[in-house]
């Protein structure tokens, strides 16, 4: 019976060894660019269909489409006989990460946060880290995998189980803890999203993959196409804060409150998934994607939705765009933690 595949346990290049350098760069580098030259920004911003930025889904189809590669369709038979990590990944996803979520942003606006911000401000940033929490990630995931040396097929499992839950299960969790029946849910943004960020990059991969022919071929094209996931991503940071720069500068004492929940609900989603993932003796290489999925959010649906049903400039808005800016640094730091702590799992 055909092995899950394994990723190679090489060194990380010079791009990865310092992604966290290449971000912050990127970060001043989109703020400046965002004051300096707000058209072609602008116009970025504009090329859009159904809420999703179509030059911000190029550079997430360059992030995967390196991972994409590795995935060998053959090896997914091989899934059935390591259960745990998708069922960690389901169980945190859809049992427990959205609620969590909630209950945060209700301790921290409606009680903690009370005195400094008004109540319909609250309401609103309640409810968009509401959406934020309902939505867990899809492409991003894949970066962090590889960063991680994650199992590509294993991820690409996890995520396509995620991404048909979603579509059934989105609208009615954010319609029982926004506590309202009738939720808008652009579903062409769903759509459009999975097709971008999973089924196109993952029909490039496979067709690369056949092209190539043997596994050594496959493994030395993967690794000289490798920068381009970083490249992609240090991009996609500096076009989300050159279109958010004037908001973060303008309200930094909002963003630090609104990143508080976050935090926390991040940090503490690694913590379980992870920790589950040790005591049921996962492998290391399944252990860290399916940890990874449940911190890491769908940010495209989660701001769509929010823009659809609060408007552009809502608090709610605003709530997962910085749901946005917070995830890099964050998911950075847990990649750290992850393949530092690499030979305390299991190998098989």
């Amino acid at each position: 019976m055909t092995e899950i595949t394994k990723t190679g346990d090489g060194d990380l290049g010079v791009f990865e060894r310092y992604l966290s350098l290449w971000v912050a760069l990127a970060m001043v580098a989109g703020i400046g660019g965002g004051a300096l030259a707000p058209g072609a920004f602008n116009a970025i911003a504009a090329a859009q269909a159904a809420s999703i930025n179509l030059v911000v889904a190029a550079l997430i189809w360059a992030m995967v489409y390196p991972m994409m590669v590795g995935v060998d369709l053959g090896a997914v038979a091989g899934i059935a006989r390591q259960p745990k990590g998708l069922l960690i990944t389901l169980t945190v996803n859809w049992l427990i990460k959205p609620f969590t979520m909630a209950l945060l942003a209700v301790l921290f606006f409606d009680i903690v946060f009370a005195p400094l911000i008004s109540p319909q401000d609250a309401a609103q940033y309640t409810a968009g880290l509401i959406l934020l929490g309902a939505a867990p990630c899809t492409a991003m995931v894949f970066v962090w995998s590889q960063l991680t040396r994650g199992d590509p097929t294993y991820t690409l499992v996890q995520v396509s189980a995620n991404d048909l839950i979603m579509v059934v299960a989105f609208a009615p969790i954010v319609a029982f803890l926004l506590g309202v029946t009738d939720i808008a849910v652009p579903w062409e943004t769903l759509v459009l999203a999975t097709v971008l960020y999973v089924a196109l990059p993952l029909a490039a991969g496979l067709m690369t993959r056949r092209a190539l022919g043997s596994a050594d071929a496959v493994e030395a094209f993967t690794a000289r196409i490798k920068p381009m996931s970083v490249i992609g991503l240090v991009a996609t940071v500096a076009i989300l804060f050159g279109l958010q720069g004037e908001v973060l500068l303008s309200k930094p004492f909002i963003i630090v409150l609104i990143a508080v929940p976050i935090l926390i609900q991040s940090y503490g989603i690694f913590a379980l998934a992870y920790g589950a993932a040790y005591v049921l003796k996962v492998p290391h290489r399944i252990a860290a994607p399916c940890a990874m999925i449940g911190t890491s959010n769908f940010f495209e649906l989660a701001v769509a939705v929010a823009i659809s049903l609060f408007g552009l400039n809502s608090g709610a808005a605003l709530a997962t765009v910085v749901g946005v800016l917070v995830e890099v640094p964050v998911m950075l730091s847990l990649v750290a933690l992850a393949n530092r702590t690499r030979r305390r799992f299991a190998e098989s």
